[in-house]
């Protein structure tokens, strides 16, 4: 009997107040495989993202967590197991890169306990995963926006958790840490199992990172699987209503796109 996938939705049905946003959604993630959402603004991605986080109820469906519905884990065991990177992360308070990060060991302390020092151990790793030890003791607001970005992900990843959700993990990214980003979240779906769902803009990342894209339009699932099967010029013209080139870069045979503009 195989195992049960990291995460599975269901007929996801949401919106907010009369506005339908997602219509019949149905997803499965298993452990360690990147998966990609990809589509124009308005699809429905980073909603989608929000009700597999469990910080919006769907109007109809269901999501299972390591075949667990997601609704029979409390708040502190959700913690452990999902970690979320939403587009936006304000502080309020003048906290350290250091202690931002050592946040995301929280949900794996005791009541009134302090961090010790393999939390501390973690912390570190997860910084310099991101090249973000020479930040440690500066404040969050001191960063530009990709740094602060790359911070937040770092706070993930020390979480340690089982399935992780990335709403634009490469906003405000240069190519470097793109790739960089990128190839980190790959090591750790091979190394630990890790099953990571990350909403993209750029097709060319998502093509050459994820194992599988889903594509959408207008809150629904045009189609889900491999980067070549989905990513095709048929489709993404379709999508997002312009004329696209699909090709490959001949040293390496990887998928690129290009909007080539035009109806």
């Amino acid at each position: 009997m195989s195992p049960a996938p990291a995460l599975r939705a269901e007929d996801i049905r949401a919106g907010y107040g009369d506005i339908d946003v997602l219509r019949g959604i149905t997803l499965d993630v298993n452990a360690g495989e990147m998966l990609a959402i990809v589509g124009p603004n308005g699809a429905g991605k980073s909603t989608f993202l929000r009700v597999l986080g469990g910080t919006m109820r769907p109007a109809s469906g269901s999501v299972e967590l390591l075949g667990r519905s997601l609704d029979s884990f409390d708040r502190r065991e959700l913690a452990r197991s999902v970690a979320v990177v939403s587009q936006e992360n304000s502080v309020a308070f003048r906290f350290t890169v250091l202690e931002i990060v050592l946040m995301g060991r929280a949900p794996h302390l005791g009541a009134f306990h302090f961090e010790s020092p393999r939390d501390l151990e973690i912390a570190s790793a997860a910084l310099a995963r991101f090249d973000l030890q020479r930040f440690a003791d500066r404040h969050i607001q001191e960063l530009s926006g990709g740094e602060r970005k790359r911070v937040f992900l770092a706070r993930a990843v020390a979480q340690e958790p089982r399935v992780t959700l990335l709403d634009e993990p490469t906003a405000f990214l240069d190519l470097k840490h793109v790739a960089e980003i990128l190839t980190v979240f790959r090591g750790l779906c091979a190394a630990n199992g890790m099953a990571v769902i990350a909403t993209m803009h750029d097709l060319n990342a998502a093509a050459l990172y994820a194992d599988r894209v889903m594509l959408m339009k207008d809150g629904a699932a045009v189609g889900c699987g491999p980067p070549a099967e989905i990513l095709t010029a048929d489709n993404l013209r379709r999508v997002y209503e312009t004329q696209v080139y699909v090709g490959r870069i001949p040293s390496t045979g990887a998928l690129m796109i290009l909007a080539a503009g035009g109806d």
